[in-house]
C-alpha cells in the first residue's frame, strides 16, 4: 500500500484563519498553488496524497480553532502516514529570507523529513535553509497522530521571496517533493 501524505495548505481563502499578506500576495493563495503542484509530483512518484484544500475556494472551519481542527481531524481520519503543512513566513524585518520548518520534538520522526525538505527547497529555490526548530505548541504538530512538519517556504514580507513563491511555484513544489523522495530513499 502506498505511503499516505497529507498536504495541508495553510490558512483559508478568507477569514477566519486567513494567512499573512505582503508585497501584493496572500499566503493562502501562494501555498494553495504550491500544495497542488507538490501533490501532483508526489502522486507521480507513487504516494497517496490528500490536500486539505482541494480547491482554491475550500474554506475549513468557522474560526481559527475549528479551521486547524478540521485539517488535523481530516488527516487523522484518513490515516495519513505523514503530515506536511505549508506556509509563508512573515517578519517586520523586510530582509528576512529563506525556508524553515517546525516539528513537535527532536525525537519526532518528522525531524529528518523536515531536514530533507529544507535541503531540497534550498537547492531548488536558492533561498537560505534556516533550519528546523521544535515548536510543540503548534496545533497541527501537537494534534496529528502521524509525524508532522510545518514548513515556512519563504517570507511573504521579503519582496524576492514573495515574488519567487508567486511566480515560480513549481520550484517550491519540486523542492518539497525531492525532499520527500530523498527521505524515503527515492
Amino acid at each position: 500500500m502506498a505511503t499516505k501524505i497529507y498536504i495541508d495548505q495553510g490558512h483559508n481563502p478568507q477569514n477566519p484563519n486567513a494567512g499573512a499578506e505582503g508585497n501584493g500576495y496572500r499566503e493562502q493563495d501562494l501555498v494553495f498553488e504550491i500544495g497542488v503542484r507538490t501533490a501532483a509530483l508526489l502522486r507521480q512518484a507513487g504516494f497517496d496524497v490528500r490536500l486539505s484544500r482541494p480547491t482554491a475556494e475550500t474554506q475549513l472551519g468557522t474560526s481559527n480553532a475549528s479551521s486547524l481542527a478540521a485539517r488535523v481531524n481530516d488527516a487523522n481520519a484518513w490515516g495519513a502516514d505523514w503530515f506536511i503543512s505549508l506556509h509563508a513566513n512573515a517578519s517586520e524585518i523586510e530582509s528576512a529570507s529563506g525556508s524553515e520548518a517546525f516539528v513537535y520534538s527532536n525525537a519526532s520522526r518528522a525531524l529528518p523529513l523536515a531536514e530533507a525538505i529544507l535541503r531540497s527547497l534550498s537547492r531548488a529555490t536558492g533561498l537560505p535553509d534556516r533550519g528546523v526548530s521544535v515548536r510543540p505548541g503548534l496545533y497541527v504538530l501537537r494534534r496529528t497522530r502521524m509525524p508532522a512538519t510545518l514548513v515556512e517556504l519563504g517570507f511573504i514580507t521579503n519582496p524576492y521571496d514573495a515574488a519567487l513563491m508567486a511566480n515560480e511555484p513549481q520550484r517550491f513544489a519540486e523542492g518539497i517533493a525531492d525532499g520527500v523522495l530523498a527521505y524515503f530513499g527515492g
